[in-house]
This record gives structure tokens, C-alpha cells and sequence, in this order.
């Protein structure tokens, strides 16, 4: 099923963890529509604006597969709400501030970045039909926990 011009059902729904560990990782219809609405309003716009293929890690997991990867079965990604992805050749964090400027996101969370390495770390990216708070983080390990800071790009 085609969620929008360039991306599918299948691709926001593979988890290598709900494989191995025998997990149901289908969405419902709810989580479906909400997989639409990311598709169409963050990851097509962002894939037309860099020409490039949007490389997603994490997009749907049900709320069983959130708690087996020590997430919270609450998760937006258990919505359908969003994503982790990045883009081959495109500074993470380059693509954040773009995400930031023109998307109508709820959350963008530049995650693990390192200043000075463009590949370190991935976008956590999220859109809610019934909300866009345009909260923006960084996320970070200080003293092995991970600690979330706004930021602004």
C-alpha cells in the first residue's frame, strides 16, 4: 500500500526486532490514516526538497514492540505519528533545521548528533493530526542516560 508518492505501508512497518522476536507489527486503521498523514506532510515534502532517498529505521511500532526495544507503549510511533530516519549524504542535523522551517511537525528531535559529524545520529521526526506543538529537541547521553534539551536551529 502506497502511503504516498515515495513511500509504502511495508517500509514504515519493518521492524527486524518484531521479526526475531515474533511480534505482530501490523497498524490499524487509526494508525494507518496517521502513517498517511506523515507520509504527505513530513517525509514526501522532505524527500522532494533533497532529491534523495529517505532512509527510515523506526516508523510504526505496535505498542508490544515498543516495550520489547524499552519504549513506551504511549509512543507516537505506536500512533502512527513518526518516524526515525536520515538521508545518505545530508548532515543530520541540516536536515532537521529544513524539517524545521517547513513542515508542520508536532515533534523533531535531532537525535545523537555530533557537531562536526554529519552522519552521526538520526531525526525523530513526528505529525499529529490533532496536534503541532513544534517542539524541538536535541537528544543526548550524559552520564550513560539519555537527556532531551530544546534547541533551536
Amino acid at each position: 500500500m502506497n502511503l504516498s508518492n515515495n513511500f509504502t505501508l511495508a517500509e514504515l512497518v519493518k521492524s527486524q526486532t518484531a521479526v526475531r522476536k515474533n511480534i505482530n507489527n501490523e497498524p490499524g486503521t487509526a494508525e494507518v490514516e496517521n502513517l498517511i498523514h506523515l507520509a504527505k506532510n513530513i517525509l514526501q515534502p522532505v524527500r522532494e526538497h533533497f532529491g534523495k532517498p529517505v532512509i527510515i529505521s523506526s516508523g510504526y511500532r505496535s505498542p508490544e514492540l515498543c516495550e520489547a526495544i524499552g519504549s513506551s507503549a504511549k509512543s507516537q510511533h505506536a500512533k502512527g505519528e513518526a518516524a526515525d530516519f536520515e538521508i545518505g549524504g545530508v548532515d543530520n542535523k541540516e536536515l532537521a533545521a529544513w524539517i524545521a522551517a517547513n513542515c508542520d511537525f508536532d515533534q523533531l528531535i535531532l537525535e545523537f548528533y555530533e557537531e562536526g559529524d554529519p552522519n552521526s545520529g538520526w531525526v525523530h521526526c513526528s505529525s499529529s493530526m490533532e496536534k503541532s506543538r513544534k517542539q524541538m529537541l536535541k537528544a543526548e547521553k550524559i552520564a550513560g542516560r539519555t537527556s532531551y534539551s530544546q534547541i533551536l536551529f
